[in-house]
């Protein structure tokens, strides 16, 4: 996907947050790639695929440069995925990257936040960029190359700077019709 036709990724809607000291926002980790991993605990595909890949993951890359978050997405057994249920799937999986739970809502069978991206189910992958806009999604079972390449593509793009960056920049650079040198 063209970086220019991604679209901004919506906020995130949480009841709790688990692994981590403080909740965590989109404009929280901007300039970093995020793996936000939808899963429930009873999906076979989530605890078969799912878990495993974003370990994997949140294992192989520096958490300055890629953050992994999961995303609990409960929309079938309710009254079995409780909060207390999830600690303990957390500790026996040993899942150590954060995990949200994702607001549910009266009158629908999604939550929230799956609703807002679109889900049609777990286990599900997105991909979000440095500067906050979707760059891939999948539903089902991305294969870790496929799911690597595309995070080895967002890695390489340019960290976005802010305005007074960019100023800074513009600033110390002395540009002519040769180029631009670097002002000493």
């Amino acid at each position: 996907m063209n970086r220019g036709q991604r679209p901004q990724a919506p906020s995130w809607h949480v009841e709790r947050w688990f692994n981590t000291e403080q909740a965590l926002s989109l404009e929280s980790l901007r300039g970093r790639v995020v793996l936000l991993h939808a899963f429930q605990m009873l999906c076979p595909g989530c605890v078969s695929h799912g878990i495993p890949q974003a370990q994997r993951v949140a294992a192989a890359f520096d958490t300055e440069q890629l953050a992994v978050v999961g995303l609990h997405s409960v929309f079938e057994h309710h009254q079995v995925m409780t909060p207390a249920a999830l600690r303990v799937f957390i500790d026996e999986y040993e899942l150590r990257f954060p995990i949200a739970v994702d607001r549910a809502e009266p009158g629908y069978a999604a939550p929230r936040t799956m609703r807002a991206y679109a889900m049609r189910g777990t286990p599900t992958a997105v991909l979000i960029d440095r500067a906050g806009r979707i760059a891939w999604q999948r539903f089902g079972r991305p294969s870790d190359l496929e799911l690597g390449t595309v995070i080895g593509q967002l890695l390489g793009e340019a960290v976005p700077m802010s305005p007074d960056t960019v100023a800074e920049d513009q600033e110390s650079a002395r540009c002519d019709a040769t180029g631009c040198a670097i002002a000493e």
